[in-house]
């Protein structure tokens, strides 16, 4: 009998690497893999708009937001993750939740943003539609999804042997195909590259090949009215 809870599982794990994770995640976010991000989700979203911040980790980058001027809020699966966010910012509120059952009315939210959450659902198509729910007619969605090089997708390695992970490893052209099957406009996107991958390396290519270089590609969709 098969007894693997993804969402029980991912819980886990997440609140294990919760102590990892805030340790780096200062520096992600203001010199490293994530710098780029909110400075571009900013050329798009209004600052004094209400912005959900999913998978938040220990909510550095909702911090980042609401210095900004959004009405930020912090969701994660993770209890340990919470906490951190919690203790370390208290102006701000962060909520303990699935991404599959958020705890928000429809339509309550101007934009959302969700960096490398969704290739750790069990079920992408049904994450994106819960996004889809709260977020309003013409609010913004700003994903990363981890490319091919990214160190993380290693963490869903043994499934080739037919073990359970919590990690879906998808491509970040195959997100695109899902949000626009969702009525989801792509708006813009660019791609976050391992150090000795330049621009000449990738700025002719296609787009399919320029994000199989990397790390991850961040983009941005408009949710089409209803």
């Amino acid at each position: 009998m098969d007894t693997f809870n993804w969402s029980k599982e991912a819980k886990n794990q997440w609140d294990n690497r919760a102590m990892f994770w805030s340790e780096r995640s200062k520096n992600m976010w203001d010199h490293g893999s994530r710098k780029d991000i909110i400075p571009f989700f900013n050329d798009f979203v209004e600052t004094g708009n209400r912005v959900l911040d999913v998978g938040c980790g220990d909510g550095y980058g909702t911090y980042k937001l609401n210095e900004l001027g959004y009405k930020a809020v912090g969701a994660d699966l993770s209890v340990e993750m919470i906490t951190k966010a919690k203790e370390r910012l208290f102006d701000i509120p962060f909520f303990q939740a699935d991404i599959g059952n958020l705890p928000f009315q429809s339509n309550s939210f101007d934009a959302i943003l969700c960096i490398n959450v969704l290739e750790w659902t069990e079920i992408p198509a049904l994450a994106l539609k819960e996004l889809r729910r709260v977020l309003k007619p013409g609010g913004f969605l700003c994903t990363g999804i981890l490319g091919p090089t990214a160190g993380p997708r290693n963490n869903g390695y043994r499934r080739v042997y037919g073990e359970k992970t919590i990690s879906n490893s998808m491509m970040p052209w195959e997100f695109d195909k899902l949000a626009k099957e969702m009525d989801f406009v792509a708006l813009n996107g660019f791609g976050v590259y391992k150090e000795g991958v330049k621009a000449e390396h990738y700025q002719q290519l296609p787009i399919t090949l320029k994000q199989a270089l990397t790390f991850m590609w961040v983009s941005i969709y408009q949710k089409l009215g209803e």
